[in-house]
């Protein structure tokens, strides 16, 4: 099984998001990420959607998805042909003995702190899911009292875009 991130262009309608994630329901796989946005136009909507699945299984539902009237564009990505990014929270317990320890952490990932209390420290990094991992493995080590991360988001490189394979 490969892991697979896509990006869906919609037109930015009620309902469309969950016409989409049906698809995926239907089709047997499961979404790892989610991340729903609009363009810079308001008239469309973004849905990144990283998942696991075979090929085939996963040409298929890509057919599929071109099929529902309110998809305009769809496309793969990949290490190679993308730049991706993830954010990710994560709240730590503020204690003194591991304190050191957990800003060596922030410094060495690039990660910032965004909240800082007596009891907690909230702190925030961005990476492709590999580093996010990484970070909060590394984490572990101490108190994580909580953690929030977004679905990967995603560019192709170069000068093309999604808008520029619309299909209407």
């Amino acid at each position: 099984m490969s892991r697979y991130t896509v990006a869906v262009l919609v037109k930015n309608q009620f309902g469309v998001l969950n016409r989409v994630t049906s698809m995926f329901r239907r089709r047997q796989f499961n979404i790892s990420a989610l991340s729903v946005s609009e363009t810079e136009t308001n008239e469309l909507s973004r849905i990144t959607v990283t998942f696991d699945g075979e090929k085939m299984a996963k040409d298929q539902l890509i057919n599929q998805l071109y099929k529902l009237p309110d998809v305009c564009s769809i496309k793969e990505f990949t290490a190679e042909n993308s730049v991706s990014c993830e954010l990710l929270l994560i709240k730590m317990k503020n204690e003194a003995a591991t304190r050191s320890d957990i800003q060596a952490a922030v410094t060495g990932f690039g990660a910032e702190t965004v909240e800082y209390s007596k009891d907690s420290i909230v702190l925030r990094y961005a990476g492709d899911s590999r580093k996010v991992d990484e970070f909060i493995e590394l984490m572990r080590d101490f108190t994580i009292l909580e953690i929030c991360r977004s679905g990967s988001v995603s560019l192709e490189k170069g000068s093309t875009t999604i808008k520029q394979t619309i299909y209407y």
